[in-house]
């Protein structure tokens, strides 16, 4: 036939040649394949359609053809024949198909999802694939960001919730968009952070969702290259994938990589009840995990999960990691629920999964940064024998035993210890690669930061379904009121407590990762599962009058610390855990670095918010002054050795101004400043001793006899007054390194 060619089965998908657009599709067990070209997205039925021949246009599980008289722009669907699974589902010849390889796709002004089910045709109310261009990404002029895993800080965002909100500083036609996003970049930039993490930008269905709500994260994906349409700024599905790019340079002219939170795990299909939009209408017995019977096997909690084992899907992911990384220029990904992804047949763990083997033989994504989760809903953990070399982990264990110890568990003392050097014991004891272990204590999937200290327990019935979703077991802790209060020592403890969190978070050895708007105390009104919320509920708040700024400077000044001194709060290599000796002279190389950390990190300028006035005729007295004794304490973290208590004490600071004999080596009991007087009534809350909640919140609770530590007050450095309420400035990082020397010693 004139101007029609047998055409390549590579490249997947369609791709523009000198004589037209060739297409190709793997479809193993189809009969009969026809493609279906529409005049324009909103067609009600296709302009033309070619069938197939296998003996022309088939080679293996591949077919293909190429077509003269199209171009960019051409909007095309599939129809596949063949025999039903034994379940009743598979091929529906009455259902135009998305290319599973398309890089744009229209048609959602006519879409119906209930109409892609059961057996009636759906032409008329179909998306449709859209032939687009290939180019790559201009490394050249936009070279990527490389920072290395040492000084990685990962800020996790929703593209659509980011720039939401009408205050937000972005024009009304880009709120809520990639072009948007990226006129907070600067905002990114000053408060520290090295990569922003998207929650899932691949196109997905916002309509698969219970009636009445609608898909908002977007963890169920239509497709694995196409950018979401919700997310771009007008209609035109081409302009999508420029805007990527432009916001992909943006990120790295700021020094800023991007990664993306990307689900290969399912699809948006769901069930063998669910809709044919494509995968399932192509090879379903291949796509996805079934029994001899036809069920579908889920491990996602989404009702299917992807055989990524077999050959046909792991091209299919390999082709759209290049597609983002390569086309569209982002530096990473995040696999949802990853470790769904090492299964074999029948569900079996695989030690060596293909995906993962092929994701690491891959020169083309050789220099991405890689990170999963490490459990699925299957009942799969696999954290330190996760089965790829190169892939990181979300550390839950991370997140939870710091969550345990500020509230006050009994025996989470050693499991701190343990997270803040490094999760050795999750390791087997081993020194563990930077990137191995992605530290969090709040992530879009869950409470925020300053919720986890404001609720005991969640409240989702805004999400429609009686308070039954989201997780039950958050280990937070509100302090003595559920929610909002007034009292003015549970909001000072709580302030108190948030800086805790993020101390431990960001001076822990591994890669910290923050979720949006905990810097300012974002709150979701204990919302832990705003899936379905596109409303300021989830959205980021830019209003100053609602924001913490108080927190959000303790947070630059963290982030600017552990810029400043990378080998002494996150060590290429940990210092040994075995022996107590000290070194001959353990501070003679680090001093030089502690120095001049101190200086990049501009040490002299992190006073507290609320300036402390001298006493009368006393001059003011830079902070740095007061720092370097603290500095000597670090140096002797910094160098691994054991060093006994006493020793570090010495290079405490001295208190300055305060009751006679106050001095760095005191330690005291009780009340701390900020947290309500011993004996005063803090709220109801079974199982923790008041004892021990002081311990969490003021100091670090004795786990040997060996070891007597008692509390340490937190105090002004610079004129020896309690600090007010709430706790800011650099007394809580005055802490944070006691913490750390004596953590990283004393408990080893």
């Amino acid at each position: 036939m004139s101007g029609i060619h047998p055409g390549t089965p590579w490249p997947l998908g369609s791709s523009i040649t000198p004589r037209g657009v060739n297409f190709s599709v793997a479809a193993p067990a189809a009969d009969r394949i026809e493609l279906l070209i529409f005049k324009r997205a909103s067609a009600s039925t296709p302009e033309r359609v070619i069938e197939l021949d296998a003996r022309r246009h088939r080679s293996g599980d591949y077919w293909h053809v190429e077509l003269e008289g199209v171009g960019e722009g051409c909007c095309y669907g599939y129809r596949v024949f063949g025999p039903l699974a034994p379940g009743g589902h598979g091929f529906q010849p009455a259902k135009v198909l998305v290319d599973p390889a398309a890089r744009a796709i229209s048609g959602w002004d006519v879409y119906d999802r209930v109409l892609a089910t059961g057996p009636t045709p759906n032409a008329h109310a179909c998306l449709k694939a859209v032939v687009t261009e290939r180019e790559l990404f201009d490394f050249q002029r936009h070279p990527r960001p490389r920072h290395s895993w040492q000084r990685s800080v990962i800020y996790e965002l929703h593209v659509g919730g980011f720039t939401g909100r009408d205050d937000s500083g972005v024009s009304p036609e880009q709120r809520g968009t990639y072009l948007g996003l990226i006129d907070k970049l600067p905002y990114l930039k000053e408060l520290g952070i090295t990569a922003i993490e998207l929650l899932p930008v691949f196109c997905f269905d916002p309509a698969d969702a219970p009636p009445g709500r609608d898909n908002v994260w977007g963890y169920s994906p239509l497709s694995w290259f196409t950018p979401h349409h919700g997310y771009g700024c007008g209609d035109d599905p081409l302009q999508l994938r420029h805007q990527v790019r432009q916001l992909v340079a943006a990120c790295h002219d700021a020094n800023i990589e991007v990664l993306l939170d990307v689900v290969y795990n399912h699809t948006t299909e769901g069930t063998r009840l669910g809709p044919t939009l494509s995968w399932r209408g192509f090879a379903d017995r291949t796509y996805y995990h079934q029994t001899s019977s036809g069920d579908y096997l889920d491990v996602s909690g989404c009702g299917n999960s992807i055989a990524a084992n077999q050959p046909i899907s792991t091209q299919l992911i390999l082709e759209s990691m290049r597609c983002w990384a390569l086309e569209l220029g982002v530096d990473g990904f995040r696999f949802d629920l990853g470790i769904a992804l090492s299964r074999g047949n029948q569900l079996k763990p695989l030690d060596q999964p293909p995906l993962f083997r092929a994701i690491e033989a891959d020169p083309q994504l050789s220099d991405l940064k890689l990170v999963s989760e490490p459990w699925d809903c299957g009942g799969l953990y696999r954290l330190e024998d996760f089965p790829a070399q190169r892939i990181g982990t979300w550390n839950g264990h991370f997140r939870d035993g710091l969550r345990r110890f500020w509230k006050g568990d009994e025996h989470s003392t050693w499991t701190l210890a343990q997270r803040f050097k490094g999760s050795p014991d999750l390791y087997n004891d081993k020194p563990v690669a930077l990137g191995r272990s992605v530290n969090l204590i709040t992530a879009h999937d869950g409470f925020t930061l300053a919720d986890l200290v404001a609720y005991n327990r969640k409240h989702n019935l805004a999400n429609g379904e009686d308070n039954r979703d989201g997780e039950n077991h958050n280990n937070s802790w509100n302090h003595g009121v559920e929610g909002p209060t007034t009292d003015p020592q549970v909001l000072a403890l709580r302030r108190r407590q948030q800086r805790n969190l993020l101390s431990t978070l960001l001076l822990a050895r591994g890669v910290p990762m923050l979720l949006m708007g905990d810097e300012v105390g974002r709150s979701q009104g204990g919302n832990n599962n705003s899936w379905c919320q596109d409303s300021p509920l989830s959205w980021m708040v830019w209003n100053d009058d609602h924001c913490d700024l108080e927190l959000k400077l303790f947070l630059q000044r963290l982030l600017k610390l552990r810029q400043a001194l990378p080998q002494l709060f996150n060590p290429l290599v940990p210092p040994p855990e075995t022996s107590r000796k000290q070194p001959q002279n353990p501070h003679r190389p680090v001093a030089a670095m502690a120095r001049r950390g101190t200086e990049q990190a501009g040490l002299g300028s992190l006073e507290p918010h609320h300036r402390h006035q001298p006493a009368h005729g006393q001059p003011r007295r830079p902070v740095v002054d007061g720092l370097q004794r603290l500095q000597r304490a670090a140096q002797l973290r910094a160098a691994g050795a054991g060093i006994p208590l006493d020793a570090v004490d010495r290079y405490l600071p001295a208190r300055r101004g305060g009751p006679a004999g106050a001095s760095g080596a005191v330690r005291r009991r009780g009340h701390s400043p900020g947290q309500p007087q011993p004996g005063a009534a803090a709220g109801p809350r079974s199982g923790v001793r008041p004892e021990a909640l002081r311990k969490r919140v003021t100091g670090i609770e004795p786990v040997s006899s060996a070891w007597k530590a008692e509390v340490l007050p937190l105090h002004n450095t610079r004129t020896g007054t309690p600090e007010p309420q709430p706790l800011m400035g650099w007394s809580v990082l005055q802490h944070t390194f006691i913490m750390a020397v004596r953590l990283h010693h004393a408990l080893a």
